[in-house]
């Protein structure tokens, strides 16, 4: 899956500079719905080979949806609750954890006899979003900016924020289109100065993100509560409580992100990360000796989910979505998604070997990692609330050395577009 999350991250930018945003969407749940075909007849013809194609298609849909659900999302939202709308795409990626979870219990559909129903629920939620973006307009910076469609970007406006007059939102996009005539490629994007720090700073927050422990705490809770004692069962019904925190802090990471921001949730959750990790280094040193130890270090792996709802888990890719033009977008979240599902594929594989070789000290490579996350942060990430995306860009000037009249053509662009319209 992993593999195939990183071919969809490539595969994520041609199609949305074709297709658009909206369409590539719908479009992509073509993969889930042929992944859900293959994975319960899979089973049902006892074919590992099917299911491993599933998987890989999966992991394509999820490569996709990954780029193209937050430039979306991003696109759509006007700047004073941008955050809280694209950050809506990773509560429900927690709530469809907990909810895979839960239908993984052997109460529900976790007993071979019921796997072709656990594997054909993937089915419903791409059905459900075929539908429901059917209805939706497609991107009104997208139709301005790369399309030239002006007519058509301001219905959309009009759409999305249930008014006539959307003057002020065309007026924006059109500063914005004056710096981006065209969709610059990865590798242009990886030599424009103009950009330097804001791309260091979307690869360090999304290669900390997947480094920082969380998935491979995960991927293998059961593991770790058995190691320390727990029964199966218990340890099962444990690991639902992962999800529900997950779930109910990243619901409290909506409403904090336009109360405090991006900056100091990312920067706090990485921190408390790192503080969590450290002690539970310590309890799980010491665990044999107390019997009630276990459980403590348990609460403590619930609070580095917790820190990592609120912060760099919810708002890493957000922050990602806004820390770049248009024209430099999709070629940004093709670098950070391929970072993202390699740094998977990687703590998937590697985590056992590590924890096998380091034991109860293994957490304090991702407490070091979560640290460097939070200094880096501290001392270079401006907040990027309430800002428009040409503005966020200005944060960044000084430090990419960008000429000190840049903002005065932008300003001299507003007077032009005000003075035409």
């Amino acid at each position: 899956m992993s593999i195939g999350g990183l071919l969809g991250s490539i595969l994520a930018k041609f199609l949305l500079k074709v297709l658009g945003r909206r369409s590539t969407l719908i479009t992509n749940n073509i993969f889930s719905l042929v992944a859900a075909v293959l994975l319960s007849s899979g089973e049902k013809a006892h074919s590992f080979v099917m299911l491993i194609i599933g998987r890989f298609i999966i992991g394509l849909y999820a490569g996709i949806s990954l780029s193209s659900r937050f430039i979306y999302m991003a696109e759509i939202s006007p700047k004073h609750i941008r955050g809280s709308i694209t950050l809506a795409s990773s509560i429900m990626s927690s709530l469809g954890v907990f909810a895979g979870q839960i239908m993984g219990l052997k109460e529900v559909f976790g007993q071979e006899s019921r796997w072709i129903f656990l594997f054909a629920v993937i089915a419903i939620p791409a059905l459900v979003q075929i539908g429901g973006l059917f209805f939706m307009p497609e991107s009104p910076r997208y139709l301005l900016i790369e399309k030239n469609d002006e007519a058509g970007a301001e219905k959309a406006f009009r759409r999305f924020l249930g008014k006539e007059d959307v003057t002020a939102e065309l007026e924006e996009v059109q500063v914005e289109r004056h710096n981006n005539l065209q969709v610059l490629s990865v590798l242009q994007v990886l030599r424009d100065r103009t950009v330097r720090w804001q791309l260091i700073t979307g690869i360090i927050i999304v290669a900390c993100l997947e480094l920082s422990g969380v998935l491979a705490v995960l991927f293998y809770t059961n593991i770790i509560l058995t190691d320390a004692g727990v029964s199966g069962s218990t340890a099962t019904y444990m690991t639902l409580s992962i999800g529900a925190t997950q779930v109910i802090f990243s619901s409290c990471s909506n409403v904090l992100i336009e109360r405090a921001g991006r900056r100091v949730p990312i920067i706090v959750g990485f921190a408390g990360m790192a503080v969590c990790y450290g002690l539970l280094t310590v309890f799980l040193s010491i665990e044999r000796t107390v019997s009630w130890m276990p459980f403590l270090s348990f609460a403590f792996i619930l609070a580095v989910f917790a820190f990592a709802a609120v912060g760099p888990d919810s708002v890493a890719f957000v922050l990602v979505s806004e820390l770049f033009e248009q024209s430099r977008r999709p070629a940004a979240f093709l670098i950070c998604g391929c970072l993202s599902w390699l740094g998977q594929f990687t703590i998937g594989l590697v985590f056992p070997f590590m924890q096998e070789a380091l034991q109860s000290y293994v957490f304090l490579v991702f407490l070091v990692v979560c640290t460097g996350a939070a200094v880096y942060l501290f001392f270079i990430l401006p907040e990027t609330k309430n800002k428009t995306f040409v503005e966020i860009s200005q944060s960044f000037a000084q430090r990419n050395k960008l000429s000190t009249a840049r903002p005065n053509r932008q300003e001299q662009t507003i007077s032009s577009v005000t003075a035409a319209a």
